[in-house]
């Protein structure tokens, strides 16, 4: 008899949770298991499950307190006698634990990408987050974190018994990101936006929140204008946070030089056009972005902050630089486009990392191993 997991994630954006899910779904062998999908109807995320015998469930997420929700899990569980939930986002994670609670039989798995702690919210919404996430923690068997310091939050702060917890690494496609083989990507992206082979493009990528600390980004491109003669800037995603990234711009005279691209879903060849790949963060749980520099051999500047410390050994895969610090991020960027044997040995490290400690097939493999222990 098959193993009948659902998953559950709201959905109302295509992240690294939901592509962290696509990913398990797409590899769990089928004739071991049988996937449902319960989330958000997102489109990106239906694509990335396409050739998945998934069966896919569309619930509403988008109210914070909606019921319904509850009770359409409940008889999404019931109905399709689910042994398995795995939940993953602070809202759908809430409903998914105690619709599994209600049901009794099933077993939780519950992914942790970023600890409640680290939500942007008031005071007041944040002891409520925390109130609603220890109460549904009693209906999780088995907690997946990203990170060790996510590990040890857990086990420490929370209270879990460490047997509970298991840190699974984010995986990347090493097979779909090959570095030799992506210059038509970096000519055409190149092209789309005006920027010839003599050029240095510097790039970072992210979603515009506060977390990714684009602001310190933008800040050091006056430096690097002045000491790179011929450079230019690019700045891939979208937000909350474009306008106002946008009229810093402006206020900083960048913005002839830099592009904001608004979401793309060709993160390859993005990546295969930037010479240096700038990673500005302020908080992080395991960033894919990184793991997509990484496979694609480029050299990478980042801040030195818990998640992509474990991904990247200072002088050996990347550079690491101190949060909030842009003087110290436009001397790690010059000190790469001054010196490309260095930065290329970078890069040829940062991948041979990534195939060795961050393969999907590895993450799958271990994931697998915690739903059979289940």
């Amino acid at each position: 008899m098959k193993t009948r997991i659902l998953f559950v994630i709201d959905g109302m954006e295509f992240g690294g949770g939901e592509r962290g899910f696509a990913q398990i779904i797409n590899g769990l062998p089928a004739s071991r298991y049988e996937t449902f999908l319960a989330s958000g109807p997102q489109e990106t995320l239906y694509h990335a499950v396409s050739n998945s015998p998934v069966q896919r469930h569309p619930v509403d997420f988008s109210n914070r307190c909606n019921p319904s929700v509850l009770i359409d899990l409940i008889r999404i569980i019931k109905n399709n006698r689910i042994n398995i939930v795995h939940g993953q986002g602070a809202r759908a994670d809430f409903y998914a634990r105690l619709a599994s609670g209600f049901s009794r039989k099933t077993r939780y798995v519950s992914t942790v990408q970023m600890p409640v702690e680290g939500y942007d919210v008031g005071p007041m919404k944040m002891m409520l987050y925390r109130g609603f996430d220890r109460f549904s923690e009693k209906f999780v068997d088995r907690f997946l974190v990203v990170s060790s310091v996510l590990e040890q939050a857990m086990i420490q702060r929370h209270g879990i018994p460490r047997e509970k917890v298991v840190k699974i690494y984010n995986g990347i496609e090493t097979d779909r990101y090959k570095p030799h083989e992506q210059e038509v990507g970096r000519r055409r992206i190149r092209q789309e936006y005006s920027v010839n082979e003599s050029e240095i493009l510097i790039g970072s990528l992210g979603r515009l929140v506060w977390q990714k600390g684009f602001e310190y980004f933008l800040q050091s491109i006056p430096a690097l204008i002045q000491d790179i003669p011929k450079v230019r800037f690019m700045l891939v995603g979208e937000g909350p946070l474009r306008k106002e990234l946008e009229r810093l711009a402006i206020s900083l005279g960048i913005h002839d030089r830099l592009v904001f691209t608004g979401h793309r879903s060709d993160i390859r060849d993005i990546i295969s056009a930037m010479d240096v790949v700038v990673i500005p963060s302020l908080l992080e749980g395991f960033p894919m972005v990184t793991l997509e520099a990484m496979a694609m051999e480029k050299p990478i500047v980042t801040t030195a902050i818990d998640g992509i410390m474990e991904q990247i050994t200072d002088d050996r895969e990347g550079l690491l630089i101190a949060p909030k610090s842009p003087l110290a991020l436009a001397q790690a960027v010059k000190r790469l486009v001054d010196d490309p044997g260095y930065a290329r040995s970078l890069g040829i490290n940062a991948r041979a990392k990534v195939v060795r400690d961050f393969s999907v097939d590895k993450m799958i493999t271990e994931t697998i191993r915690v739903y059979e222990t289940l």
